[in-house]
């Protein structure tokens, strides 16, 4: 199947939500979603396919970029969609002069981890307890995109 990656727009939204759904313990509501088509610091991206398979948010705000929800369907994982969309995150965020682009991850989600870590993204800090429903730390990835600043 050809994936395509496009900006999120109103039709995207009810799909979005019934990922969320599927994906995370406390997922954000459509409302919630539609209020980033509205936000001029945020950059939504979908995958889609048939339907949406997967997406990505992005906010950025003073040079810096951070990654608010990532997912994709399950019985699309390990397609290569998540990676396609952390690419194309990283790319924009790059191309409109941020410095970094941050995120934070459970420390269960293994398959993330790897992801992140094999994009260039390196563990910058914990935040303990950060997710509810079970109770976890989150940890947090960053990748800067000119290394020369920071050295």
């Amino acid at each position: 199947m050809e994936i395509i990656l496009k900006r999120m727009s109103e039709e995207h939204i009810s799909q979005i939500a019934e990922i969320e759904k599927e994906c995370f313990s406390d997922p954000w509501s459509e409302a919630a979603i539609k209020e980033e088509l509205e936000n001029e610091n945020s950059y939504f991206l979908v995958a889609v396919g048939e339907t949406v398979v997967g997406y990505i948010g992005v906010q950025e705000i003073c040079g810096e970029a951070y990654i608010t929800n990532v997912a994709v369907t399950a019985k699309s994982r390990k397609s290569g969609i998540g990676r396609m969309l952390l690419r194309a995150a990283c790319s924009g965020a790059e191309s409109r002069n941020c410095e970094f682009i941050t995120l934070e991850v459970r420390e269960s989600n293994y398959p993330a981890i790897s992801l992140y870590e094999s994009e260039g993204f390196e563990r910058a800090g914990i935040r303990k307890n950060f997710y509810s429903a079970p109770k976890e730390n989150g940890i947090i990835y960053t990748k800067y995109f000119n290394t020369e600043v920071w050295k």
